[in-house]
């Protein structure tokens, strides 16, 4: 049996000191990959989130759009309601009977016209919103929508569709 006086000359002391610099240079290596991978992770969720956000902002730009749009084509019918009023008076009261069966042709024609810019402007705001709603939805898909996802989404537009359709 040898007999060592100092602790640094034993050879176990010597592979302990090893073990424990293997233990942490492993260690931190270990660390320093799963830090790596979360850091990553977070990134990615971060960009999803980011992407997500800039999506809702256009959708909703949109949105405010058409609903400008909608807004605008409704004042001009009225404009053009009031106009074709003012004007079937007039001639009302200039001309009378002959004058007021004009007068009631034109109101209808004016009618006509109003009904036709209405249903225009409402086909346009329509095929505005249906082709914002493709364009999102192209989007959403390309930036790897799961199935999950996608259902609920579906699930959602066809439970406004009724509501947006009353709006519209």
């Amino acid at each position: 049996m040898h007999h060592y006086e100092h602790f640094w000359l034993n050879p176990k002391f010597w592979v302990a000191v090893s073990f424990v610099i293997f233990v942490v240079l492993l260690g931190r290596m270990i660390w320093a990959k799963a830090t790596e991978a979360l850091d990553a992770r977070a990134a990615k969720i971060r960009t999803a989130l980011d992407e997500a956000a800039r999506l809702r902002a256009e959708a909703e730009a949109m949105r405010r759009q058409a609903e400008a749009d909608r807004a605008a084509a409704l004042a001009e019918a009225e404009t053009l309601l009031a106009r074709a009023k003012a004007d079937a008076e007039r001639l009302a009261a200039a001309t009378g009977a002959e004058a007021e069966a004009a007068a009631k042709r034109r109101e209808q024609m004016a009618m006509d016209r109003i009904q036709a810019a209405e249903a225009g402007a409402l086909a346009e705001v329509r095929q505005a919103a249906a082709a914002v709603a493709a364009a999102a939805a192209r989007e959403v898909i390309a930036a790897e929508l799961t199935a999950e996802a996608d259902a609920k989404l579906i699930d959602s537009a066809v439970a406004d569709l009724p509501r947006a359709l009353r709006a519209a």
